[in-house]
C-alpha cells in the first residue's frame, strides 16, 4: 500500500525538482559572448599618498641608573646584623648592616684615652710656658729656663693635636663596620647572611648588597662603527619593549670619543624619565636610532600579502570600463603603527585595496566602494572625489541585484518547503 502512495507522488517530485533546475539556471546569465560572467567583488580601498617614515635601526639597550651601587665591606669581620631586606625602600645614612665592631671598638677607646693622657700634658706647659715668661720678664729666671718651657710646650701641643687626629682616624675606621644606605634607594640582592666572615682583602670582593635609585637612568646603547660618521648629538632615539610597544622618545645627548674594545661600537646614552613602574635599573630594551625622516609611501598591513619571500598588494586598474584588481609586487621598508612603508613598487594616486585580499586573483572584476570607515580621510587631491562618486554610485548600482537575490533565494526556500510538505503527506 504505501509503495502504491510513494509511485502516486511521483509526478509531483518530478514537477518540484524540474522547477528548481529552471530557477538555478535562470541565475547564471549568459554574457554576450556566450561565457559565463565573473560578478564584481566589492572591496575597499586607499589612495595612496606619501607619509613622513622615519628610517631607523634597531638596537639593544641597557637602561642604567646614574645613582646605582654595590656595597661591599671596607673593614674585616663577622656579619653580627642584617635590619633590611631585599626589596625595601630606604633613606640615606639608615642603617643596612653591621660587622663585629668590638676590636675597633676597643682600639677608639685606648686612643680617646691617649688624647687625654696629650691633653693635660699640653693644658700643663701651656700654664707653665705662661708662668715662665712672667718669671723671665721680671728677671726672676734665665732665658735658658724660659725657652725650655716653650720648647715643652710645643711638644706637647703637637703630641696632643698627633692624639686627636688618630682618635679621629680610629673613629672613621669604626664606622665602616656600619654599613649605611649611601642615599634613597631600594635594596637588592642581600647574598650573605649573619655569622658570615667578609673582608676587602678576598678575591673577589664578597658584595654584601646593591642599592639602587630608580630615578635619573640613562639608555647605553652600542652603535657599530661602520655608522660612526652618522652619530652625533641630538638624534632621536625611540625606546620600546619586547612587543614593539612605545615606551619614551628620547635624544642622544652623549657619544662616547673611543670605541669598545670589547663590542666594537661607539657608547651614546640618552636620558629617560619614565618611572620605575615602566623601566628598571639594568633592564634591556630595544631601541631604534632616527637617522633620518623620508617621505615615503604607507599602505596597512592587511593589504599586503605574501607568497614566500615575495610581498605584493592589489591595486585598482580600469579595463574596457572595468575596475579589476592587478597584482603588484612590492619592497617593504619599516613598519609605522599598523602600516607598512612601501620602499618601491606603489606611486602617487594608486588606489590599493585593503579589505577581501584572501578571495582575490589577478586581473578580477571589483567594485570599489572607497575607503574603510573608521580610516580618517586622505587629502583632497584631483580625482579623489571622482572616485568616492563612483563608490556611492557602484552601491546604488549593486543595491538591485542583491535585493533580486534575496527575492531568488526566498522563492527557492519556499519551493523547498512546499516540496518537502507535499511528500510528507503522500507518504
Amino acid at each position: 500500500m504505501k509503495f502504491g502512495k510513494f509511485q502516486r507522488s511521483c509526478p509531483v517530485c518530478w514537477l518540484i525538482v524540474a522547477a528548481l533546475a529552471v530557477t538555478g539556471c535562470q541565475k547564471k546569465a549568459a554574457a554576450p559572448g556566450g561565457e559565463p560572467a565573473m560578478q564584481a567583488l566589492p572591496v575597499q580601498t586607499i589612495t595612496v599618498a606619501l607619509t613622513p617614515v622615519p628610517q631607523s635601526s634597531e638596537y639593544v639597550a641597557t637602561i642604567k641608573s646614574r645613582r646605582s651601587t654595590s656595597l661591599m665591606p671596607q673593614v674585616s669581620g663577622l656579619l653580627t646584623m642584617i635590619r633590611v631586606r631585599s626589596g625595601d625602600h630606604v633613606k640615606a645614612g639608615q642603617v643596612l648592616m653591621a660587622i663585629d665592631p668590638r676590636q675597633q671598638q676597643a682600639a677608639v677607646d685606648s686612643q680617646r684615652a691617649t688624647e687625654r693622657q696629650k691633653k693635660a700634658l699640653f693644658d700643663y706647659n701651656t700654664v707653665e710656658v705662661e708662668r715662665q715668661r712672667k718669671l723671665f720678664e721680671a728677671g726672676v729666671t734665665s732665658r735658658d729656663a724660659f725657652e725650655q718651657a716653650q720648647q715643652a710646650y710645643q711638644n706637647s701641643k703637637a703630641d696632643y693635636e698627633s692624639a686627636v687626629e688618630s682618635r679621629k682616624t680610629q673613629e672613621q675606621l669604626l664606622a665602616y663596620y656600619t654599613i649605611r644606605a649611601p642615599f634613597d634607594g631600594v635594596v637588592g640582592d642581600i647574598p650573605v647572611h649573619v655569622g658570615d666572615y667578609v673582608s676587602p682583602s678576598l678575591s673577589p670582593a664578597p658584595v654584601l648588597t646593591t642599592v639602587d635609585e630608580n630615578n635619573h637612568l640613562e639608555a647605553y646603547i652600542y652603535i657599530p662603527t661602520e655608522r660612526a660618521a652618522e652619530v652625533h648629538m641630538g638624534l632621536g632615539v625611540d625606546l620600546k619593549d619586547n612587543d614593539g610597544k612605545l615606551l619614551e622618545k628620547t635624544r642622544i645627548d652623549f657619544v662616547s670619543q673611543e670605541v669598545d674594545s670589547t663590542l666594537q661600537g661607539i657608547l651614546v646614552k640618552a636620558p629617560v624619565q619614565e618611572t620605575r613602574e615602566q623601566l628598571r635599573n639594568a633592564q634591556l630594551v630595544n631601541a631604534d636610532v632616527i637617522w633620518s625622516t623620508k617621505p615615503m609611501a604607507v599602505v596597512p598591513v592587511l593589504a599586503v600579502s605574501r607568497q614566500g619571500e615575495q610581498s605584493f598588494v592589489f591595486i585598482v586598474q580600469k579595463q574596457n570600463g572595468m575596475a579589476l584588481a592587478h597584482r603588484t609586487s612590492v619592497v617593504l621598508g619599516n613598519t609605522v603603527g599598523n602600516n607598512y612603508s612601501i620602499v618601491s613598487g606603489l606611486h602617487v594616486g594608486d588606489s590599493v585595496i585593503v579589505t577581501g585580499t584572501q578571495f582575490l586573483v589577478d586581473n578580477m572584476p571589483v567594485m570599489p566602494m572607497g575607503g574603510p570607515p573608521q580610516a580618517p580621510a586622505p587629502p583632497a587631491k584631483a580625482g579623489a572625489g571622482q572616485s568616492q562618486n563612483d563608490g556611492a554610485q557602484a552601491k546604488r548600482s549593486a543595491a538591485p541585484r542583491v535585493a533580486a537575490a534575496h527575492r531568488s533565494h526566498k522563492r527557492h526556500r519556499r519551493a523547498r518547503s512546499s516540496g518537502q510538505s507535499q511528500l510528507a503527506k503522500a507518504h
